[in-house]
Order: structure tokens, then C-alpha cells, then sequence
């Protein structure tokens, strides 16, 4: 293993997955420096597991911690409530404190996969927003146009659209930075579409009269639909998905995007990515083989090497060998008929009626084999009826 010395990690903290700085020069002199940086990493629990594109940023917040660094990690459980809408081309649904209560139960488990949780500075910020007035909130306001929120790109596609834009959704980024100010940050980790944000607490802490935090951007990780892994859109790989289905479903990205994998979910040394990307364009290589090694260091990453090894061997198993998979969740049927919507959503396969009409019209709901082109017909369960959706979802009647 390569042994890096201090400069080498700084630059890889400064270069890795990155996408922009500001300031760079004054974040590389502090980082020399030796001084204790407060790093600011904001997380709203939007959905209850975190995905490989939420986790590249915990990966950079690792290496600052590695550093000495201490990390203040806020998740945003009063900001979740309202939604950022740095991505978005449409309002997106509010959340209610139930549900947003409910997503982030495991959080805390789930980034101590990652981080080493006990050195984590923790916080909510409903600890400080509960407590802003609305004369508070209209003071910041007036240090912003409206002008400057409406001319973000998404903002103005829908405005160009013409497509709502509520004002709850205008008031975000003004969230966001207060959290900057409450905690008092010297860096602040975000994706690329949270650059607005990010500039906006700099602003804020100039207000209350902070020195302003420096900012990192980082690359925005490529779901399994091509579109930014999102939890709003379903693309996703999450770090709790089980070993199976996390290396299958990377198995099954497109070819284009292993090289950003490498680099942004596998930790690989740059070097090797470079090289990857090179024989990949040059067809030196065989993408597969690639997508087996990249899926086998993801896995490890977060399973450890022989849950890797048997994740690859089931996957020969289903996809090379065409067999169903060794393990396949076992799901009581009282009913002696039943229809195959029914039959799909108490199997846990799909969430919903529609979606499984639309799954059994797109040819991809299988019964003991053979597929399943009506929606409309009644299943009579037998013990050990095997339903398969797609490649990779299995169920057995019992």
C-alpha cells in the first residue's frame, strides 16, 4: 500500500472528485498550516438511506477527519422539511417532521460506516432554526434579491416554463448558510448543484461578522438512469443495499461511468483511473471485466472481501448460469387466488399496484420462469412459486 506523506494527502483532499474551490490558495495555506479547520458537511433526510453519490461526500469528510480535522456534520431535520430545490425541476413534495423523523432513525449508524462517528461534531438544526425569529429571517432576506434566487438555472427554467416556484423553496439557501454561521465553519462540502447555497453561507457569516468559510464542490455522482443518483428519482445505490444487490446493480451501470466509480465510490488511487479511462476509450480492455473489479472493491469497501467474493459468485450464479438466486425471501400467501397485483406488492416486490401494471406491461414480471403479460389475471399461489421482477428481485411463495 502507497504510504502518503501530509502535502500528498492535502492535495489529493484538494484534487480528488473535486469540482471547484474558493478559495483554493487560502484552503491549501490553512491546511499547511496545521491549524484545526471546523469542516461543515449539511445532510437532509430526504429518504432513509444514504446513496453512494450522498456518500462521496462523507469520504471527503473522512479524509479531512484523517487529517486531524474535526467534522460538524449537520443533518438538516427542519431544512428536510421544506427541500432544497438546488436540482429540481419541479416543487417537490414537503415533508412532514413524522417522515422526517422516520428517515433519519438509522443516519447516525449508517455514516459510522464511514466516519468515526464518536469524533463527529452532531447536530440538528432545528436547534437553532426553531429558535429564528421571523425578524431575523427578514433582516438576512434583505441582503438578497430575488433577482439572485430566481436566475439559478433550475429557478429559471421554470420560470421559463412556466412552472411554480414557491417561496419556501426561495428561502432555503438562507437556511443552509445560517447553519454555516451556527456552527461556525471554516469549510463547507457540497455537490456541484449546491454552489448557490454554499456562497450563501459565506455571505451570512460575513453578516454576523465571521470570517467567510471556504467552499468545496464535488462531482456529482451518475445514478443508474444516467440523471444525478437522487432519492427523489429511485437511481440509486445505497450503503445499507445488501452485498448482492449493490454489486449487481453496479453490474449493471453503463459502461461510460466506470471510471468516475473508480474514482468517486472506490477510493482508487488517481493513477489507476487515469489508466482505466484511457483503455476503456482505447477498447484495451473489456468494460466487464472492469465492472466485475470495480463492483468487487465497492462491496469490500463496505462488506469486507468475502462478503465481495460471494456477492460475485451469486451474481455468476443468476446472471451467467441463468439460475435463481441461492437465497430468495420467503413470503406466507393466505390466499388460494389472488390477483398479480395484489400478488406483487404483498410480495414486496414493488410498491404499488401501478407500478407492478407497469412492470407486467414493460414484459418484466416472471412466474416460475415465464413472463407475465397480463395485469389483469388471477394467481392461484403454490408453495415455493418463484416470482422474479427484472433481473435481480426474487420472491418465494411459502
Amino acid at each position: 500500500m502507497e504510504i502518503k506523506s501530509k502535502s500528498q494527502k492535502i492535495e489529493e483532499i484538494l484534487s480528488r472528485g473535486v469540482e471547484k474551490i474558493i478559495s483554493r490558495k487560502n484552503l491549501k495555506k490553512k491546511l499547511l498550516s496545521g491549524r484545526k479547520l471546523r469542516v461543515k458537511l449539511g445532510i437532509d433526510p430526504t429518504g432513509p438511506k444514504i446513496h453512494l453519490g450522498r456518500a462521496i461526500q462523507l469520504w471527503k469528510l473522512k479524509s479531512f477527519q484523517d487529517l486531524g480535522h474535526k467534522v460538524v456534520l449537520i443533518i438538516g431535520d427542519f431544512t428536510a422539511q421544506i427541500g432544497d430545490a438546488s436540482d429540481k425541476k419541479a416543487m417537490r413534495k414537503i415533508l412532514s417532521e413524522k417522515e422526517v423523523k422516520e428517515n433519519m432513525k438509522n443516519y447516525k449508524k449508517q455514516i459510522g460506516r464511514i466516519l468515526d462517528i464518536d469524533k463527529v461534531e452532531l447536530h440538528y438544526n432545528s436547534e437553532w432554526l426553531n429558535k429564528l425569529t421571523a425578524k431575523e429571517l427578514i433582516r438576512l432576506s434583505t441582503k438578497f434579491t430575488a433577482q439572485q434566487l430566481i436566475q439559478r438555472r433550475n429557478f429559471k427554467e421554470r420560470w421559463d416554463s412556466k412552472k411554480p416556484i414557491g417561496l419556501h423553496e426561495l428561502v432555503y439557501p438562507l437556511l443552509q448558510g445560517y447553519d454555516s454561521m451556527a456552527v461556525k465553519a471554516d469549510v463547507e462540502i457540497g455537490g456541484t448543484d449546491q454552489l448557490f447555497n454554499l456562497l450563501t453561507g459565506r455571505e451570512i457569516q460575513h453578516i454576523y461578522g465571521q470570517a467567510r468559510q471556504d467552499i468545496m464542490t464535488l462531482k456529482m455522482l451518475a445514478g443508474l438512469d444516467g440523471r444525478k443518483m437522487s432519492t427523489s428519482w429511485g437511481n440509486t445505490i445505497t450503503i445499507v443495499d445488501k452485498a448482492e444487490d449493490m454489486y449487481g446493480k453496479i453490474m449493471s451501470m453503463k459502461d461510460e461511468l466506470i471510471p468516475e466509480y473508480f474514482e468517486l465510490c472506490a477510493q482508487a488511487p488517481l493513477k489507476e483511473v487515469k489508466r482505466i479511462k484511457f483503455d476503456l476509450e482505447n477498447k484495451k480492455v473489456n468494460p466487464r471485466d472492469l465492472k466485475k473489479k470495480l463492483a468487487g472493491e465497492i462491496v469490500k469497501i463496505y462488506y469486507g472481501a468475502k462478503a465481495a467474493q460471494k456477492a460475485e459468485r451469486e451474481f455468476e450464479r443468476v446472471f451467467r448460469e441463468k439460475k435463481a438466486p441461492s437465497k430468495i425471501p420467503a413470503v406466507k400467501i393466505k390466499e388460494e387466488q389472488i390477483s398479480i397485483l395484489n400478488l406483487l406488492v404483498k410480495t414486496n416486490l414493488v410498491s404499488s399496484k401501478t407500478e407492478a401494471r407497469r412492470l407486467i406491461e414493460q414484459k418484466g414480471v416472471k412466474i416460475n420462469g415465464k413472463i407475465q403479460d397480463d395485469w389483469k389475471v388471477i394467481v392461484k399461489p403454490k408453495k415455493d412459486m418463484i416470482i422474479q421482477i427484472g433481473k435481480r428481485r426474487f420472491a418465494k411463495v411459502r
